[in-house]
Order: structure tokens, then sequence, then C-alpha cells
């Protein structure tokens, strides 16, 4: 029988969980130090079994998930180091920051326990265990960052046993996933914010900013209402590669800066050019670490019980309806709705179902 044993039963614990629980010869155990959540964990199912007991969870584990905020990952692992764990149990965790706590598991003694980070590059919109999915992980990425001090065959049942999350599997070095996560996930998030804050003070004089950024400004600055706690542990762990990414942004900015003073519509062309080039080329179901929003819009009358009829329709037909948001309705205008998506299947489905339906749909 093989243990595992989840600290942090939350969104990505949770799925982690749910993944694992009822496959042949594994038990879940998952840990809080809260009694109440170790109830809402056995009675949600998520876990085979729930305590409040750090070290009788550790030391029943052969596999230790530590999922748990960033800025708590080194306090965790610092007190697994200090109990006695099986021979042979691998460790790792979920930080989305993967450099300084490989260097403050590799201070530590194990024993003949093995620590491989990890990062499941999936997420969503909700957060704790009443969004944990089985799916989460599916056809996402997983990297996995062992120490090259690791035996491989340490490495490859660590492999086998996130083979029941689906999700695809990647080896880096701590360092290189910190500086590839810190320009595809960290920048971004900081632009969004400086924008949106950007926006916020010109509104303090004119609020039609705040009317007039519906829609796409909106959407593209979605990432900007990420949790300000978990980011700010985030951008604190991985400070010195966003220091430089900010740095090369700055750059970025400043070549658009030359050309609008230059009126070099030549470059701007060419840069719209180059940069649509490159993004064309990235995958676009792929789960990555911004994780994508599935919605359409779909152009409708404002007739009494339409959305009622709309939502009825996505629901007999068995698509799972995340979110709705009616943008606009007014009296004899079209209104806007945009219905949201937990998945790709799911938003497809939607646009044939209501197109076949005779309703107006837009990505």
């Amino acid at each position: 029988m093989t243990t595992v044993a989840i600290f942090g039963v939350g969104l990505i614990g949770g799925s982690i969980a749910l993944c694992l629980k009822g496959k042949p010869g594994i038990t879940v155990i998952g840990h809080s130090n809260r009694p109440s959540q170790v109830e809402k964990y056995l009675q949600r199912g998520v876990v085979d079994y729930a305590t409040t007991s750090m070290q009788e969870a550790a030391e029943q584990a052969d596999f230790i998930f530590v999922c748990v905020p960033v800025g708590n990952l080194e306090e965790y692992i610092e007190k697994l180091a200090a109990f006695q764990l099986k021979p042979g149990c691998i460790i790792t965790d979920a930080g989305s920051t993967k450099a300084s706590v490989a260097a403050c598991a590799k201070s530590l003694d194990f024993g003949q326990a093995y620590f491989i980070g990890g990062h499941p590059m999936a997420g969503s919109e909700r957060t704790g265990v009443e969004a944990a999915s089985s799916h989460l992980y599916e056809n996402a990425f997983y990297v996995l960052t062992p120490d090259e001090e690791t035996p491989e065959t340490v490495v490859e049942r660590l492999v086998d046993l996130l083979s029941h999350t689906k999700a695809n599997i990647v080896r880096v070095n701590a360092k290189e996933h910190d500086e590839i996560a810190g320009a595809i996930s960290h920048l971004p998030h900081i632009i969004a914010v400086s924008l949106v804050n950007q926006i916020r003070g010109y509104n303090e004089q004119n609020d039609l900013y705040e009317s007039l950024a519906a829609g796409g400004f909106r959407d593209i600055t979605r990432i900007a209402s990420g949790d300000p706690t978990l980011w700010r542990d985030i951008l604190i762990n991985n400070r010195h590669v966003v220091l430089k990414l900010l740095h090369d942004w700055s750059n970025e900015t400043n070549k658009f800066v030359q050309m609008l003073e230059n009126a070099d519509g030549d470059a701007i062309a060419g840069a719209f050019e180059t940069a649509g080039n490159f993004r064309s080329k990235m995958p676009e179901r792929r789960k990555g670490m911004i994780h994508s929003a599935f919605d359409c819009y779909v152009d409708i009358p404002d007739h009494p019980g339409i959305i009622g009829k709309i939502t009825s329709e996505l629901g007999n037909s068995l698509i799972n309806l995340s979110n709705i948001h009616i943008i606009e309705s007014r009296e004899d205008v079209p209104g806007i709705l945009r219905l949201s998506f937990r998945s790709q299947e799911y938003l497809d489905q939607a646009v044939i179902l209501l197109t076949a339906k005779g309703y107006d749909v837009h990505l």
C-alpha cells in the first residue's frame, strides 16, 4: 500500500488528492492545523483520512506533497526534516517558485528521504478545497526540479505516481524554472496590476475611464485580480529574477517611446507583426501558468426570460456553465451576455448549440 500525505488540501492539493484517491493501492491522508478543515476534507470525500497532526501524517507517508502558500513552504520543509520519515519517502511541493525551496531542502538532512521540487502549472478562478477537481491537471504541464544528485529511480517513482494526474511532466532545474515562470507569469501579473492602477488614477479625475474599460480592457487585465497575499509572497520570493525582467520590460516600452517620438510607422507595424508571428506559434489549448478563460459572447434581445432560456438550453445539454455576466441590456437594444465555462470542451459545445438555436455567438 502506498500512502500519500498532502499538506494544504486546497485547490492544488485537493486536486492532487482527487487524482490519487481511489486508485488501487493508494491511501491519501490530508493534513490541516484546523479541525474544521479536517472535517471538511472528509465530508467532501477528498481524502481517505485526515488529521491535525503533521508528524502523524508525515511519518506514515511514502510520498509527501507540500501544497501550502509559497511564503510557508520553507517552514514546512524544515519541520518535515525533524520527523522520522520512511526510508525512500519522497517529499515534493507545489510552489510556483522553486530555487529558494530547493536551496532550503538541500541544506537539510532528511535521512533516507528525498526532496524533489514540483510545480503543477494549472489553476482556477476559484480557490479552496471546494474548487478541487480530478481534471485540473489533465493536459497541463507539471514541472519537476530534481537535484542532480537525486537518483533517477527516485524521480521515476514520483513521475509514475503523477501519471494519475494526466499532466505532462517536464523536468528543468530550479533556477531555470524561476526565470521562465517569472517571464510568462510573474511579469504579466505585475504589468496587469500596474496598468489597472494607472487607469484607476485617471478615473479619479474622469469616471468615464471605468465605464469604458468594460469588455476588452477588463478581459486582458483579469489577472490583476489575483490574491494579494499569494502574489506578495511569489514576487518577493522571486524578486531577483523579476527585477531583471522589469528592467528588460522597461527597455521594450522605451522602444515604443522612440518609435512614437519618431512617428516610425514601419517600426510599429513590424513590432506588432513580430509579436503576432511568435504568439501564433503558442499552443492554444494547452494549460499554462496563466489559466485560460473559456468565454463566449451572445447577442440577446431584452426579452423576459431570455437568460433563463439560454441557461436551460445549456443545462439540458449537460454543458457546465461556470459564470454568467450581462454586459449590456437596454430596452429595444440587443444585450450582450458573457458566458464562462471551465474547459475548452464545454465552450466548444456551447458555441455549437447556441449557434444552432439561432443566437449570434462571438469568441
